[in-house]
């Protein structure tokens, strides 16, 4: 069975001045070997959906299962640390850490996914060198190109080879050649065991996955895959 990823009847609310209903009773079966792009207006449910994979944010009902066993909410540790081996996290903001260098900010996160010192430094220097950063090792984000910073954060989220890479709008901020090469590289990261979801307003990338979902009304429709 090559499911991956499983949601069922998955919703979350946010309260306000009103109660705001994001995601309705959601089902859906994410596999393995398989690229999905989410495509939807702002607010449609992209990122809510995306924070809930990633076990960051809980939804109000429902049940998400991984690997066919399902995630309790309540355990946060238990959770924090299957976020830091198998689930890789790209943000369109590339939400490095700017006081520490490109080096730095890949290797921290390989010693959250159980990696020692030296390791996930020699891990860390070769995935930067993979992705033509050698000569960036010493920067700090803010000497960094957009394209730049979203190579490192692609290079932070591969470190501990997780299973699951889910990126939020990761071509968003970037002109259309670094948007393409940042897209590529991500959709390099694709392998038999691996599932990668992707946010996007962009159909020219969306059109590019296996599968690509639109959030509508608070639920997934494929629209093809």
């Amino acid at each position: 069975m090559n499911s991956l990823i499983k949601i069922s009847n998955l919703s979350k609310s946010f309260d306000g001045q009103k109660k705001i209903k994001v995601l309705k009773k959601v089902s859906f079966n994410f596999n393995k070997g398989k690229i999905y792009s989410l495509m939807g207006p702002s607010g449609s449910g992209k990122s809510t959906l995306l924070n809930l994979l990633s076990l960051i944010d809980r939804p109000n009902s429902g049940s998400v299962f991984l690997e066919n066993k399902i995630i309790n909410f309540k355990d946060s540790k238990k959770n924090d640390l299957i976020r830091a081996k198998k689930i890789g996290i790209i943000y369109q903001q590339d939400n490095l850490l700017t006081d520490f260098t490109s080096l730095e900010n890949v290797y921290l996160a390989g010693l959250a996914g159980g990696y020692d010192k030296e390791a996930s430094i020699s891990k860390a220097k070769n995935l930067l060198k993979k992705i033509g950063l050698s000569n960036r090792y010493d920067h700090y984000p803010s000497q960094l190109s957009g394209g730049e910073k979203q190579r490192v954060s692609i290079a932070r989220a591969v470190i501990n080879n997780p299973q699951i890479i889910l990126a939020d709008e990761p071509t968003g901020s970037l002109d259309l050649d670094s948007a393409k090469e940042i897209f590529n590289l991500l959709r390099n990261q694709i392998n038999s065991n691996r599932l990668i979801i992707f946010a996007t307003h962009n159909r020219f990338f969306a059109n590019k996955s296996d599968c690509l979902l639109e959030m509508v009304n608070g639920n997934i429709k494929a629209i093809n895959g």
